[in-house]
């Protein structure tokens, strides 16, 4: 047995591309998603997206940003009929209670159980887990709960804006709870400094830039950690190289165009990958 790195593309790198460039049709994303290799997409459900996934063989890693547990049952049932193989949840707001955000999880849960849904809870801005505190409060409750790790799904980068951090202490910052990362399944990597949630990964003329190659020491720590705990296993790892555009507060406008650059990500990613389960 091995464990299996699955590329997840997301659909919102194709946003706000070159200015006044031909917009690129659903069926034109999905083709180019499959040509550079990557094995499934994370998006909100659409009957033309879910049938364009399965034609394509590729993978459908569903999103849903609730905060309201009466929108739970329809939000849900979508994904099921999408035949969404994870579920990526950005759970209720940034001001809610720590109280209500554990009576929040536990129903998402509950709910998610009984369609066949594996949700993850991401870490995320403007959600219940915005800050380390407020999730690892969150992760300690459930917990006590349900006796469980609580499924995450992990963005580490606002938690290094949050605190400001410098690159030498990423691992020694962010990596805490190695039981939490090693559970994971879903795994957002967008490159980020201690100011920024999302740098550039190349300066346009094709070499990394050098806040790229400042993050990438964190993304092998993260993978050393997970493999760590699942080496003798066939878990699979779902990791998206998660680069907004411009319009979603993430690039800037000097930026190179977000879909070139998460393919240069995805191979950053995958060699890292083999390099270390071939160690």
């Amino acid at each position: 047995m091995r464990p299996v790195l699955r590329h997840i593309a997301n659909l919102w790198t194709f946003m706000g591309g070159t200015p006044n460039a031909p917009q690129w049709t659903l069926s034109e994303k999905l083709d180019a998603i499959q040509l550079a290799g990557f094995d499934g997409v994370c998006w909100a459900p659409s009957t033309e997206l879910c049938e364009g996934l399965r034609n394509r063989g590729l993978i459908f890693v569903g999103g849903m940003a609730s905060g309201d547990p009466q929108q739970f049952p329809r939000l849900l049932a979508e994904l099921r009929d999408g035949d969404a193989y994870h579920v990526n949840v950005q759970l209720g707001s940034d001001t809610i209670s720590a109280n209500d955000a554990l009576g929040l999880t536990l129903r998402l849960f509950r709910e998610a159980g009984e369609l066949g849904l594996a949700p993850a809870i991401e870490t995320h801005r403007g959600t219940c887990t915005e800050t380390p505190e407020k999730f690892y409060a969150l992760a300690n409750a459930f917990a006590r709960e349900r006796g469980l790790l609580l499924p995450t799904s992990w963005d580490f980068s606002h938690f290094a804006v949050v605190k400001h951090l410098v690159p030498s202490t990423f691992a020694e910052r962010l990596l805490v709870r190695p039981d939490l990362v090693q559970n994971a399944q879903q795994f957002h990597f967008r490159p980020f400094n201690g100011h920024h949630a999302q740098v550039p990964i190349t300066d346009g003329r094709g070499n990394l830039t050098q806040e790229m190659l400042d993050w990438l020491p964190f993304a092998e720590a993260i993978l050393r950690c997970w493999l760590e705990g699942n080496r003798d296993t066939d878990r699979e790892i779902l990791i998206c190289p998660e680069l907004g555009p411009v319009d979603g507060g993430y690039a800037l406008s000097t930026f190179p165009d977000s879909w070139e650059e998460a393919k240069v990500l995805r191979g950053e990613i995958d060699r890292l990958w083999q390099r270390l389960t071939a160690s």
